[in-house]
């Protein structure tokens, strides 16, 4: 009888421990996300206080923007490989403790401190950007846009709120800008620790991700890389050179930071929203092309009307926002199953921020050159043509594996639709 009753009961427990299990992972990858960009948006509003107490030239300055971005372009293609080495938690596991370490070393002061931080918390952040879309895909293979989408805002609303607190900490915590870069490190040791059951715990052999060609022959794959790189490259410009234009046409240094806040918030609103259009879209190619000409809208505003800068901050960032989700959700919602998704994230990411890195150094030698910025807004307005134009071959389809064919021609529902997550 005793023993009849155990067997009746045991199932309950376990069935709890699969959801206790799923909501942890989700916590986890939700606080992973939160580390991706803090690091990096609160060292912008810093730099004049960097260069003047470490006595660095402009151009030397500058690399502590582009320095990170470069090692996404170097790290991303290596990332399924290891993942397939390691283990994806392992190595995601790995890649906090990097960033962690990196976080600390920034901290030294001193210029070697603060370029090696930044290459170690590049190097950690690239892993995490790689590996976060494909998690998604193998563990959420039904709920892609709206985890996709989760992350994004808690990514967002992170950055935003590090570029909105830099300067305050800097100016009443010991130790100055040091502290408010440093700072993070609470972040980055919250998801070592939160991350580390899943390293934890055993994955069935058919969840791994394998190792997987990279899939450099599909159109469609450099479809999602350009578009992934043309919103990269945007974001960046914007984050970088928006204050300094709208100082040239007026706008006070202070409201200019206040305005690069808005157009950070104003993505993370629209970030929000991007599941229900995903949900109602049969595909994506509308939905991204009319984000994509909304970015165009705010640069055309930019261009004949300088003198209305919140409100082309504001379409900025609805357009800006909304591509970033569709960009990141392209990475799962195009691949056949978690494999296909790691390896299509690495080749879009490598391409992606190698375009992210130039195209802020591109817009300021244009600026120099033509000594204003219409050259340079013209510049992307071409750009967010481009995107609108590639957006009607990523938003569709589903990249074949590297060296054959998909199976079918037809996309399946599940790659062309984010289900609601009842479904």
């Amino acid at each position: 009888m005793s023993k009849r009753r155990f067997i009746s009961f045991s199932p309950a427990p376990r069935r709890s421990a699969g959801h206790s299990g799923r909501a942890l992972l989700v916590w986890g990858l939700l606080v992973v996300a939160a580390n991706l960009r803090p690091s990096l948006t609160g060292v912008g509003p810093l730099l004049d206080r960097v260069q003047a107490d470490l006595e660095l030239a402009p151009a030397v300055v500058g690399l502590l923007t582009t320095l990170p971005l470069l090692a996404f372009a170097a790290i991303s293609p290596m990332v399924p490989r290891l993942a397939a080495r390691w283990g994806p938690e392992r190595l995601l596991w790995a890649a906090l403790v990097v960033l962690t370490l990196g976080i600390a070393v920034r901290w030294i002061p001193t210029a070697t401190g603060l370029f090696a931080g930044t290459v170690l918390i590049g190097a950690g952040i690239a892993v995490g950007n790689v590996l976060l879309p494909s998690l998604i895909k193998r563990d959420f293979p039904t709920q892609v846009g709206l985890l996709t989408s989760a992350y994004v805002t808690v990514m967002g609303a992170v950055a935003a709120v590090a570029s909105g607190v830099a300067v305050p900490i800097s100016q009443v915590a010991p130790g100055g800008w040091y502290t408010a870069l440093g700072c993070w490190i609470v972040l980055a040791l919250v998801a070592v620790v939160l991350w580390l059951p899943q390293v934890r715990t055993p994955r069935p052999v058919s969840g791994a991700i394998r190792r997987h060609r990279l899939p450099w022959g599909s159109a469609l794959a450099w479809a999602v890389t350009a578009f992934m790189g043309l919103q990269s490259m945007g974001f960046y410009v914007v984050v970088t050179w928006l204050p300094q234009v709208f100082q040239d046409s007026g706008v006070s240094a202070a409201a200019a930071g206040w305005l690069l806040f808005a157009f950070q918030a104003v993505a993370v609103v629209t970030s929000l929203a991007a599941p229900a259009a995903l949900r109602w879209a049969r595909d994506q190619r509308a939905v991204a092309a009319v984000s994509s000409a909304v970015s165009l809208t705010g640069y055309l505003g930019l261009l004949v009307m300088p003198e209305w800068p919140l409100l082309w901050t504001v379409v900025l960032g609805l357009g800006g926002g909304a591509c970033l989700v569709l960009a990141l959700a392209f990475l799962g919602l195009r691949a056949q199953d978690a494999t296909a998704a790691g390896a299509l994230s690495a080749m879009a990411q490598s391409i992606g921020y190698l375009v992210a890195a130039a195209g802020p150094v591109v817009f300021g030698l244009l600026h120099t050159v033509s000594s204003g910025w219409q050259a340079p807004i013209t510049l992307m307005c071409v750009a967010a043509t481009g995107q609108a134009i590639v957006a009607m071959v990523a938003g569709r389809g589903t990249v074949p594996p590297a060296g054959g064919r998909a199976p079918g021609s037809a996309p399946s529902p599940e790659q062309d639709r984010t289900p609601s997550p009842g479904h």
